[in-house]
């Protein structure tokens, strides 16, 4: 672990001058007990990013090895095998594993590694990249690593759902139901290959020729709150500002603060949502006034018909569901971060 005021980057040069860290798969000159003697491990989810992820590989090692930075990539065929290799990698005492991908693939890191003191990174390469944009980390993989490497491991909040179906599962962070769930399906089917916030919004449209409104209720069960009621196109729980590759659902969430906002956009007619899927393009803002807030740890969102919950743009199980938020959850590698 860097020492106070260190930079990851100047604690990683002097571990490998220490000879204290591979050099992708060639033995180590130096013998050495420590939990360190293994590589930098960067999973790499080929679903991610139109499934162009191979072509970020080569400046990526050519950027690790120009600095002596020990490194080693795992391809995964998708979310599930990502998670399972990473759980694997913390019960080989590798202590830092970075995710080449989106959203949806950094969900399946943390949820590989919660509970451990491993530190995790995203670089990010899928259609969303929102957790990255929070962290301030650039949105093109080379650039990420380089901003990480000089950055700061940072502790950061969670968020555990559990599903009515039995799951339960962490997201990093938005998920919803409502519009914005039935959008998340057709976003990883039939328009994947859009890029970023193009994708999302071409997804709402094709959700919205189908969508009925849901008659939500939000409970609050650790906030003197009373429930909710409302007729809603969507019912949303975000750890960051941003979802769906820079939407800005909620523009005062901080990943840090152990609280959760919840978002509610109340029914509107197919015109107005038009309306607001436009300004949505340009600028990534939810203007309107039929947008409502809070700011809580927890809430058990409900509705009057069967409906899918997603968490970073991946379906997570069916409502009802129960969300809190997991304070100090993780330990990420991001921009040096002053609060």
């Amino acid at each position: 672990i860097p020492p106070a005021g260190t930079s990851f980057f100047l604690f990683l040069s002097s571990q490998c001058q220490r000879g204290l860290f591979f050099h992708d798969m060639h033995v180590r000159t130096e013998p050495s007990t420590a939990p360190s003697d293994v590589p930098i491990l960067v999973f790499v989810n080929r679903a991610a990013g139109r499934r162009r992820s191979h072509s970020h590989l080569p400046p990526l090692r050519a950027l690790f090895e120009s600095i002596g930075v020990a490194h080693q990539f795992v391809e995964t065929s998708g979310a599930a095998e990502l998670e399972s290799a990473a759980r694997q990698a913390v019960n080989q005492n590798h202590r830092v594993l970075l995710a080449l991908g989106g959203d949806g693939t950094f969900q399946a890191l943390v949820n590989g590694v919660c509970g451990s003191d491993v530190m995790i990174g995203i670089l990010p390469s899928g259609g969303g990249n929102d957790f990255a944009a929070c962290t301030r980390v650039a949105q093109r993989p080379v650039s990420a690593a380089q901003i990480i490497l000089k950055g700061k491991p940072r502790y950061v909040d969670l968020v555990r759902v559990r599903t009515a179906g039995g799951r339960t599962r962490l997201y990093a962070g938005g998920g919803g139901i409502g519009l914005d769930a039935e959008a998340a399906r057709f976003a990883s089917g039939p328009y994947h290959r859009l890029p970023g916030r193009l994708r999302y919004i071409a997804s709402a449209l094709r959700a919205l020729s189908g969508h009925l409104p849901l008659k939500v209720r939000l409970e609050f069960p650790e906030e003197a709150l009373p429930p909710v009621e409302t007729v809603a196109l969507l019912a949303s729980v975000l750890n960051t500002p941003t979802y769906g590759a820079g939407l800005r659902l909620a523009p005062d969430a901080r990943i840090d603060n152990g609280l959760l906002h919840v978002v509610i956009l109340e029914n509107l007619s197919t015109l107005s949502v038009l309306r607001l899927l436009h300004r949505l393009v340009g600028s990534g803002d939810l203007r309107t006034s039929r947008v409502k807030r809070w700011t809580v740890k927890a809430v058990r969102i409900s509705a009057d018909l069967p409906c899918l919950f997603h968490g970073d743009g991946e379906i997570l199980g069916p409502a009802p569901v129960e969300i809190e938020v997991v304070p100090n959850a993780i330990r990420v590698l991001a921009a040096s971060y002053e609060p």
